[in-house]
């Protein structure tokens, strides 16, 4: 039954809902079935080793091992799923695409903890499902089953593993953040230390196949180099952008309304506008709102206001070139942060009202004191 309180989440182009594990839609990416493909190919002539005679259905089962390759996948992500359930953090979705899952999580981890247990039951549940698997193998006979799990034993500790480097967007990447935050108090360091191990571990991975037939005995064939150019270039985009978001993060504490608040004049509605703009000149104020018996109602819109001719100011009352003061152009003084771009992105304007814990006007904020204030604000 749908939760009354939750509105129904819009899926992304190219996905489809198969069901919900652990409170979280399941969806599946249309370029899943191009790596089932790629999978049920390359295992094909394994399949045939093990169980000749079959011809095409070798396919088929190279395609059915590729599923259940996936529900691992499933239950490595919907490990991360209940754990961030736990901590009280909604999930939206997971999805199954072509470089393995992703857990939509709203929000971010509040502690190093929070973040440390979130990404590294992931990596643990994959080789806890690898090790399961080990332990089947003493006991399953040979043929088709024992290579599902072989395969299945491989992949998910391979997985496990490999989840565990220390770089973004790699779940021990998550894990060096939440230890870098832990020693150092800084959230946003532990990003950035880790976007760079996801960085050198791109690199890494781009190194790969030209040291792979010194490492393993095996030459790189062109499949190599393509793979592993598409996962040095998943790592280095997903680090990347882990690193800019922190640096723009970082500056967002410095936002604090209080602070970029301009001077406010308090008029009439019905005032004169070249009466209003003279008293704001001798009050030195930076901004002016409008009012109806002692309430504010309206902001005095710069934009308009410099459209209008100086000639037929006197003639208009400044209600004229005041934007009401709807629902969200009212913010309390003290707000800054993330809190403070949340506000302005729910309802973009120009200016908005700021007021005291006891209601009373404290100033006008506008969205360009706040640009000039972001850019301004250290690295």
């Amino acid at each position: 039954m749908p939760d009354p309180e939750r509105p129904p989440a819009s899926r992304p182009p190219g996905t489809f809902k198969v069901g919900t594990v652990a409170g979280a839609d399941v969806l599946v990416t249309s370029s899943w079935f191009l790596v089932a493909a790629l999978i049920a190919v390359v295992v094909a002539p394994r399949v045939d080793q093990v169980s000749p005679g079959l011809g095409g259905l070798k396919y088929v089962a190279g395609l059915a091992f590729a599923v259940v390759l996936y529900l691992s996948v499933l239950l490595h992500e919907a490990s991360h799923a209940y754990m961030a359930r736990r901590y009280g953090f909604q999930v939206s979705s997971i999805t199954l695409q072509f470089l393995g899952g992703m857990t939509a999580i709203q929000g971010e981890a509040r502690t190093p903890r929070q973040e440390f247990w979130i990404a590294v039951v992931g990596p643990l549940t994959s080789i806890a499902v690898g090790a399961g698997a080990v332990g089947l193998w003493f006991v399953t006979p040979d043929g088709l089953l024992l290579m599902a799990v072989e395969g299945l034993a491989g992949a998910n500790l391979l997985v496990g593993v490999l989840n565990l480097i220390p770089g973004l967007p790699l779940d021990g990447g998550r894990v060096l953040k939440s230890a870098v935050w832990k020693v150092s108090g800084d959230v946003h360091r532990g990003t950035i230390v880790g976007g760079w191990g996801g960085r050198v571990t791109a690199a890494v991975a781009l190194a790969w196949p030209l040291v792979q037939e010194t490492v393993t005995g095996s030459p790189p064939q062109v499949l190599d180099f393509v793979i592993a150019f598409i996962i040095a270039t998943f790592l280095w985009s997903g680090a990347t952008a882990s690193i800019t978001s922190a640096r723009l993060r970082r500056r967002l504490p410095h936002l604090v309304a209080r602070r970029l608040a301009r001077r406010t004049l308090t008029v009439p509605e019905d005032l004169p506008l070249a009466e209003a703009l003279r008293r704001a000149r001798e009050e030195q104020a930076g901004a002016i709102v409008t009012e109806v018996g002692g309430r504010p109602v309206g902001i005095v819109n710069e934009a308009a206001l410099l459209a209008t001719p100086e000639e037929r100011r006197p003639w208009m009352s400044v209600s004229a070139v005041a934007r009401a003061l709807d629902a969200g152009l009212v913010l309390p003084v003290e707000i800054g942060g993330e809190a403070l771009v949340e506000a302005i992105s729910r309802t973009p304007a120009a200016e908005y009202l700021l007021v005291e814990p006891d209601g009373s006007v404290h100033g006008v904020l506008t969205t360009a004191d706040v640009d000039k204030a972001f850019r301004d604000s250290p690295h």
